[in-house]
């Protein structure tokens, strides 16, 4: 009869991904659905053969360094990983996948609910609702913009920019975008490329962030990039929140540099700069770019694919990042 493999899940899961869990593996985990300090998980993790986290669990150097020796693959429940030193679990012989594709849709979709709500100003009008305080209409009451005449400039037209500027495209805009290398005539269906981010900043009527977080991407959209877009100008980001400096975006949402900002990453989330609260022209949500029923069960039999593939299915990954 097969073994049954043993495996750490920091957190929990969709319910039909707990079933599975629960028919497949031994289960090792920690009481209660929250964060848990290293050495808790580390002392459930003795004699785990894998691992399944996310984006909660940072497993830095001395951590990885500190794994039981047992530990063969981490499965984290994210398209992103740089909350995992790579460098050191390559040292280790350590495994290490990911769960990419399965939530494009649903972050795309996000993202252009993030632009309309910054475009119609819907933090406004929402308070408007909350606090009592609709009156009469006005013809020039709660204006926004027509999404429709502007250009939208794409930073990282990847799987879920392409999703983006598809989506866009039926509201009529004329999509922009920036990569390293041109994309296939086939991604990039119509949109122009700019070789260099300034001359696609020059353009963007609205920006949107859809870049990976890297050293050469953190802090990107700083006060000189700011500059740099038209007047007025919506930015939106639902990719890291470490691409734009805070600083440089609240002073040009102030100032009206930027007319709004729709927002659903930040860095040192979850906590962020008290000042986004309070701007009237943000529209920020708490990074539920993935967040649907279907999208996160999706991202959890992914992760759960990884482990059995690993663990029960002669040792190699799907989607290895090691």
């Amino acid at each position: 009869m097969p073994r049954t493999p043993v495996i750490l899940v920091a957190r929990t899961l969709p319910a039909p991904c707990e079933d599975r869990l629960a028919r497949d593996f031994i289960v090792h985990r920690p009481a209660g659905d929250c964060p848990h300090p290293w050495p808790e998980l580390l002392a459930i993790a003795e004699g785990c053969e894998g691992m399944l986290v996310s984006v909660s669990e940072k497993l830095d150097r001395a951590t990885i360094e500190t794994l039981p020796a047992s530990i063969r693959v981490i499965a984290t429940m994210s398209v992103g990983f740089d909350h995992i030193d790579l460098a050191a679990a390559k040292a280790r012989g350590l495994i290490v996948t990911n769960t990419p594709d399965v939530l494009t849709e649903a972050t795309a979709d996000l993202t252009l609910l993030l632009l309309l709500g910054a475009a119609r100003r819907a933090k406004e009008a929402m308070a408007l609702i909350a606090e009592d305080r609709w009156g009469a209409w006005s013809p020039t009451g709660m204006l926004g913009v027509d999404i429709g005449r502007r250009r939208m400039g794409i930073l990282g037209l990847g799987r879920i920019g392409a999703a983006v500027a598809r989506r866009a495209r039926a509201f009529g805009m004329d999509i922009h975008y920036h990569n390293r290398r041109r994309a296939e005539a086939r991604v990039e269906d119509g949109a122009t490329w700019h070789d260099t981010l300034d001359s696609l900043l020059a353009v963007s009527d609205v920006l949107v962030l859809n870049a990976a977080s890297t050293p050469e991407t953190r802090g990107i959209i700083n006060a000189r990039a700011l500059a740099l877009l038209p007047e007025g100008a919506i930015l939106v980001n639902s990719a890291r929140g470490d691409l734009v400096d805070d600083e440089a975006v609240i002073e040009a949402l102030i100032s009206g540099r930027l007319l709004a900002a729709g927002l659903d990453v930040f860095r040192g989330e979850p906590k962020l700069d008290p000042r986004y609260r309070d701007l009237p022209n943000v529209f920020a949500l708490p990074h539920i770019g993935s967040a649907t029923i279907e999208t996160r069960v999706d991202m959890g039999m992914f992760a759960i694919d990884n482990l059995a593939s690993v663990l029960s299915g002669g040792g190699k990954p799907l989607t290895p990042v090691t």
